[in-house]
Order: C-alpha cells, then structure tokens, then sequence
C-alpha cells in the first residue's frame, strides 16, 4: 500500500480485498521482528464507529536489511459492525479505508475501497 495510491476497490457480497505491502524492512543489525497492522476506516457509517478498527495483523521475521512483501485480506465480514436495533451484523454499503502500519500511530499506506 502507499499513501499516493489513488486506486479505488470494489467489494461485492462475499469478495474479498487482498492488499500487499510493498515490502517491509528492518535496518538494525540484529535480527528482529516487525508487526503489520491492518485497520478499517468507515467513512460514513449510519451508527459511530471507531475512527479506526483493528482488523487484522502479521508478524514478520527480519534480519538486518531484509525486506519481505506482506499480503493481508478483507472481506465483508471485516467491515460489519452489530446494530442491536436490528439484532444482527451488519455490512453497510459505502465507501472504506484499509490503513497499514506498524502501529495506530505510525501508519505507512491507505487504500480506499468501496463495498457494493
């Protein structure tokens, strides 16, 4: 993912979004690990929702200077919410953010996309 990506996904009924990070890496001189964290951002939702919701993540083994590509999945279930005035888990069609970091601070893309 990269924060210039401009590219819009569509999501129908039960598809799935697969995102790729470019890469990762780790410029130490020991060996380590690094955690890349997914999160959904609901543009317009009709109930609040969190700014942004982990929804998925990967640990990663590096050693120093390597780079490893990172592929993460979203599917509808990702982006359901429970409306207790429905009694149910519901997807709302509309417009999303898949955000990747290493942490809810430290964001390194987005990609926006659009359930049907």
């Amino acid at each position: 993912a990269d924060k210039s990506d401009d590219t819009v996904y569509e999501l129908r009924g039960f598809d799935t979004v697969v995102l790729s990070m470019g890469y990762v890496s780790k410029y130490t001189h020991r060996e380590g690990q690094e955690v890349v964290q997914l999160y959904i951002s609901d543009k317009k939702s009709s109930l609040p929702r969190p700014v942004k919701e982990l929804k998925g993540f990967q640990k990663v083994k590096l050693a120093p200077g390597e780079e490893k590509a990172v592929t993460l999945t979203i599917d509808k279930k990702a982006l359901s919410f429970f409306d207790d005035a429905k009694h149910e888990w519901v997807a709302e069609p509309g417009k999303f953010e898949a955000i990747i970091g290493s942490s809810s601070r430290d964001i390194k893309g987005t990609v926006p996309f659009e359930l049907k």
